[in-house]
């Protein structure tokens, strides 16, 4: 007998997330949490977004997911970043405001109806009969459910490290989680220690922000839910500011780096390669004069400024002092001091693509005990997590997304394939295909699978639909028209410094012309005039136009590599003892267990001869099968 369908331990970005998949998939669900003040706190930036995490939360939202809708709700700031470069890599970041930003979370788990709330600590889980199915509490309780969905943080026996002080707390200095950590090493799953770190919170009052430069928001109607109908104007957008590190800062950090809790040697785990301390950019770049560093209000109701860019690990006197030699900041008044935490995550090859952990059916992992670091990364683990305990209960196939579907593919994809030994970060590097994995469209290419797994309703499917007609029917009539030479689409072209036409050009040609806008052309073609497209829409209609090629070139690609994935390999397949592999691939396959051939060929160590082996014995298989 279950208690209930999921229970999901931890209420943090992952774990709100895959409680409201599975809530909204009609699943009884538990989440556990120490603190229900603390659900959707932002221990560290008080930001959602960013390079390639802001697209990430768009495909959240396209999927069905809640933190675009929570990330729109009482934002401080709202920019467009990378607007100098492609479409490729612009992305959506949002200041939050850290009082709003949870209490919305709240609101909404307050009106769930299939979702329940419970504080608790989680000490050990139930196993029975080679399957997780319940947890135990810290008081004794057992809790019985078809599926558990780990989703801890940091807090997984974390330590607080200021200098050589080291306190067994978690974030923010609240109760770490103690006793699972131990438990899950008895069961045979691998864990192993991460660091990460934030910086000071400075009063607002006490910093001379004419030292710095500002930083104000983008003045456009921007939103990360594909749903937000309410946008905060720009006049009413708090400003963020910029400054950066003195000599004197790095000489203050050069003198104390003994005394940083990193450099003496009390941390362990390795820290985000991508998201450094203050004294780690100091050592490895120390050819740099001066560091950026962001000074961002964290509410409308705090005087509190988060010093972005200045995370350490150093004693409190020394950041003090550390702080106080940046411009500005000559009587800065101390909120809260920066700490690094070290905490417990499960090893990346302890899980496959559905988040599941391969030793223990119903046992699924989502967040930063993935190995990842941000907000936006856990929240989609947390979601991708959610729908595949929900899917293995209802005896149906994972959603596994492929990188060229989503970055929330590619995340997880690198994670199962290559590994980690840090705290992951995405970054549209990453991404083979971020031409086709932009801001934009992350709807015309998530909502629909969104709406076959219940998280997309009907009447939202049916309004993407119609937005979806609408692009392709303002396409087709920009193919379907040709422009010849007339003097008033010459003098158009002439105000944007662009050849005149001497013959007749496709509308669709015309399009691809730099400076050449949508709204402008839809003047001298008959039908688009009809057309209902808003100003996103439009700007997704321009997309294509001018960069068709360069987008066709890499959904080729991307279908040559779709051959690979369809490729299934054999749950069971037998690694170690195949003919014509390598040893280093040997063992590199046995211990990925890769489900399909194009997720092998991505396996560091397994080269196109190993491949070409492999997919001969995979096809030897299933003819002897048939």
């Amino acid at each position: 007998m279950f208690d209930y369908d999921v229970i999901v331990v931890g209420a943090g970005h992952a774990g709100l997330e895959a409680a409201f998949a599975s809530a909204h998939m009609n699943k009884k669900t538990l989440l556990l949490t120490l603190n229900i003040n603390l659900m959707g706190n932002m221990p560290c930036n008080p930001s959602i977004g960013g390079s390639a995490k802001g697209i990430v939360v768009r495909e959240i939202d396209a999927l069905g997911g809640m933190m675009g809708k929570a990330a729109d709700h009482h934002y401080l700031q709202m920019k467009m970043l990378n607007t100098g470069k492609g479409p490729g890599v612009q992305c959506l970041r949002a200041q939050q405001d850290k009082l709003e930003y949870p209490k919305y979370w709240r609101e909404l788990v307050a009106k769930e109806e299939n979702l329940t709330v419970q504080e608790g600590m989680v000490v050990a889980l139930i196993a029975e009969n080679n399957a997780i199915c319940g947890v135990i509490l810290e008081n004794g309780a057992k809790l019985r459910s078809k599926c558990v969905i780990l989703t801890t943080g940091t807090y997984m026996e974390s330590q607080i490290f200021r200098g050589h002080d080291v306190k067994d707390e978690g974030p923010d200095g609240e109760k770490p989680s103690l006793g699972l950590s131990p438990f899950l090493r008895s069961l045979g799953i691998e864990t192993f220690r991460l660091k990460t770190g934030t910086p000071p919170r400075i009063k607002r009052d006490s910093i001379d922000f004419s030292k710095a430069s500002k930083q104000p928001g983008t003045p456009r109607r921007l939103a990360f839910s594909y749903e937000t109908k309410d946008f905060i104007p720009i006049d009413e957008q708090e400003l963020c500011y910029l400054v950066y590190t003195t000599p004197r800062t790095h000489e203050i950090i050069r003198e104390h780096l003994k005394d940083s809790a990193l450099f003496s040697g009390l941390v362990t785990g390795v820290g985000p390669r991508y998201c450094p301390s203050i004294e780690s950019k100091i050592v490895t770049f120390a050819d740099k004069e001066r560091h950026q560093l962001f000074l961002e209000p964290e509410s409308r109701y705090t005087d509190s400024i988060y010093l972005q860019g200045f995370s350490t690990s150093m004693p409190v006197d020394v950041q003090e002092e550390m702080v106080r030699s940046l411009p500005g900041f000559e009587n800065a008044v101390f909120l809260k001091y920066a700490y690094a935490i070290e905490y417990d995550a499960i090893r990346t090859e302890e899980y496959g693509p559905s988040l599941e952990i391969k030793k223990w059916p119903g046992l699924f992992i989502g967040g930063q005990i993935c190995g990842t670091s941000g907000y936006e990364e856990a929240a989609a683990l947390g979601l991708m997590a959610g729908i595949n305990a929900c899917l293995k209960i209802d005896g149906k196939e994972p959603l596994v997304l492929r990188r060229d579907q989503a970055y929330i593919g590619v995340m997880i994809d690198d994670l199962v394939t290559k590994g980690t030994e840090e705290p992951y970060r995405l970054m549209s590097s990453r991404a083979e295909f971020r031409l086709i994995l932009r801001h934009d469209n992350a709807d015309m290419r998530l909502t629909e699978i969104g709406h076959e797994i219940g998280l997309i309703s009907d009447e939202r499917y049916k309004n993407f639909t119609r937005k979806v007609n609408n692009i392709n029917k303002a396409i087709e009539i920009l193919k379907e028209h040709y422009l010849g030479k007339r003097e008033d689409i010459n003098i158009y072209l002439r105000s944007i410094d662009s050849n005149e036409l001497v013959g007749g050009i496709q509308a669709f040609e015309l399009l691809k012309r730099p400076g050449v806008s949508y709204n402008e052309l839809k003047k001298f073609v008959p039908g688009l005039e009809d057309i209902d497209l808003d100003e996103f829409a439009v700007e997704e209609v321009e997309i294509i136009a001018k960069y068709e090629g360069y987008i066709v070139k890499q959904i080729r690609e991307a279908k040559n590599m779709a051959k690979l994935e369809e490729m299934k390999i054999p749950s069971d397949f037998d690694f170690i003892n195949m003919d014509g592999l390598a040893l280093e691939a040997r063992q590199k396959l046995d211990k990925v267990r890769p489900l399909t051939i194009g997720q092998a060929s991505r396996i560091s160590g397994v080269n196109p001869s190993d491949i070409t082996v492999l997919i001969f014995n995979v096809r030897k298989a299933k003819n002897e099968q048939n």
